[in-house]
């Protein structure tokens, strides 16, 4: 504790010269009025960092650089004027070669500078050219700077909404690897099944279902891959089927009074000017998220989809818990089985021809010897060589050869009345070359009215049903019918049929596919039309062949 006994001691000091008092200058009275109004102009005019960025962005837009060397920069609130001049020449000469696609090795620092200008509208006209700079620094640079996707994912999707590019949030969220904010996610998810299901991807659909996808071992041994490949089938598929009896598909049904409205504040984090955009956006969005059901189904297709493809691929152990309607859970087990065998004929390696050399070179020896033996040595006389081909050619017409009598064949050894038969027999061939064109003609005109007849018979085949059993059919089947093609209608004739395997692979040549494709044809009209597959193992599906019994015969 401090002793406050202690005397205090004082210094004295002798000013020895006058010291004259400071004079202060007062302003005419007629200028304070004009330095008034200046102190207010220039205490208005005080800017935020962010007003004073964009105005120096807005000035430097322009600006070009010279190559030059590298300079680190590192600052948590990167701007121009936390800049030394040898980061700015750094700047401008980087900034300019990715503005010609160049994209540089830099500091994170410095690229967020220019993301900066991009999100202030500086340095693009039009906001489809700003999307697309963003969308490529992001790309070219996330994989050097992995720290960039936190914030680029955030700022592309405000830049999307401030600029009413909503198409563009489907590109976005593929970026991201599925990511969206949830509002925004839960609309692109209904979008997409109102407009093509099969567009939908694994990674948007995990957060929609009840637990962590990512934690089972199906999924770390290398299911994750075949679960990408097959849950946007299958949700294509459920959606189609689920259509039959819900107009909504698998989306609960959508009510404008339970939309919400979201309030989003932009570009966080971000040097950004307020005034220009506005501080926050707003859009209505369903929260699909919240629905029980409807995240109860999703999980129950993926696990569904999951124990098919571990039976498929030998995996062993199933995934437990709350099943599928049966109808619904055999209509993804049969696609999923169709779909497999398909991949997998279509992954079988070609077998491997081998050549033996050595039995090659023996059948060219054989054919050599045979092409020798076979060969005739030419007459030296051309008048009776001639006689003897236009005697043959008038054989080849067997029609016209039984009137015409055969020509004669002409040896060395004929004197020289030969030359007059030979004379004969070449006004004959002629005679009989014209009839084999006339003969040919007649045999083309007949072809081709036959193709014309086939081709017209095979124009007016459809699915039809007798009256009886037509006007109760369901209008699903109707368009059915409506869409299959004559190869498709034969196809289903064969199938109705008593030799199914034979008349199909005859119907597969004659229209120049295999079976296999052609039925899968049908199944795909049926999925469209039906939500159904309608072809199992090669036979119509069981449950349907009440609807063909009745079915039109050719």
């Amino acid at each position: 504790m401090r002793d406050h006994s202690e005397q205090l001691e004082f210094m004295e000091i002798d000013i020895s010269e006058d010291i004259e008092p400071a004079s202060v200058r007062i302003p005419d009275r007629s200028s304070l009025a004009n330095h008034s109004r200046e102190a207010r102009i220039q205490t208005g005019a005080v800017l935020s960092s962010e007003k004073r960025f964009v105005e120096e962005a807005i000035r430097l837009a322009e600006v070009t650089g010279e190559e030059t060397l590298s300079v680190p920069f590192m600052s948590y609130w990167p701007t121009y004027g936390v800049m030394n001049d040898a980061q700015l020449r750094w700047y401008w000469y980087w900034r300019t070669e990715v503005r010609q696609g160049n994209y540089l090795d830099v500091d994170l620092s410095y690229l967020f500078v220019h993301i900066y200008e991009l999100i202030n509208g500086i340095g693009w006209l039009h906001p489809e050219q700003g999307y697309e700079q963003l969308k490529r620094l992001w790309i070219h640079y996330r994989e050097r700077l992995p720290q960039l996707d936190a914030y680029m994912q955030e700022w592309i999707v405000d830049f999307v909404l401030v600029h009413e590019l909503q198409p563009r949030l489907h590109e976005v969220m593929l970026l991201a690897g599925g990511y969206l904010p949830a509002p925004l996610l839960d609309n692109e998810l209904q979008r997409i099944m109102e407009e093509n299901a099969s567009d939908l991807t694994l990674e948007m659909l995990q957060r929609y279902y009840d637990y962590d996808i990512s934690l089972n071992t199906f999924y770390r041994d290398g299911g994750k891959a075949v679960m990408k490949r097959y849950i946007p089938q299958v949700m294509a598929v459920a959606h189609s089927y689920m259509k039959r009896t819900q107009p909504h598909g698998l989306l609960p049904e959508i009510s404008r009074g339970a939309e919400q409205t979201m309030e989003r504040t932009l570009f966080r984090k971000a040097v950004y000017d307020e005034s220009i955009y506005g501080r926050s956006v707003s859009f209505t969005y369903f929260p699909l998220g919240e629905q029980t059901d409807f995240v109860q189904r999703l999980t129950r297709i993926y696990r569904c989809t999951e124990n098919k493809l571990r039976e498929l691929l030998g995996f062993r152990g199933r995934l437990r818990g709350k099943t599928l309607e049966p109808e619904l859970a055999r209509v993804i087990e049969r696609y999923i089985e169709k779909a497999y065998a398909l991949e997998q004929t279509e992954t079988a390696p070609a077998p491997v021809i081998q050549i033996d050399t050595a039995k090659l070179a023996s059948l060219q020896e054989d054919s050599e010897y045979v092409r020798k033996a076979l060969t005739i040595e030419e007459t030296e006389q051309s008048g009776f060589d001639s006689a003897s081909e236009a005697a043959a050619e008038s054989e080849t017409i067997e029609p016209y050869q039984e009137q015409m009598p055969a020509a004669p064949r002409f040896t060395e050894q004929q004197d020289g009345k030969s030359r007059e038969q030979a004379s004969t027999a070449a006004t004959i061939s002629i005679e009989a070359a014209e009839m084999n064109e006339l003969l040919a003609a007649k045999s083309s005109v007949e072809s081709e009215e036959q193709f014309l007849r086939e081709d017209t018979a095979s124009a007016k085949i459809e699915l039809e049903w007798d009256e009886s059993a037509s006007a109760s059919l369901q209008q699903e089947w109707h368009d059915f019918a409506g869409q299959l093609e004559p190869r498709h209608v034969k196809a289903v004739q064969v199938l109705l049929g008593d030799h199914v395997d034979a008349e199909l692979m005859r119907l597969a040549n004659e229209t120049g596919t295999m079976p296999a494709l052609l039925l899968d044809e049908i199944n795909d009209i049926a999925m469209e039309t039906i939500g159904d597959l309608l072809i199992d193992g090669d036979r119509i599906a069981p449950e349907y062949m009440d609807v063909f019994e009745h079915v039109k015969r050719c």
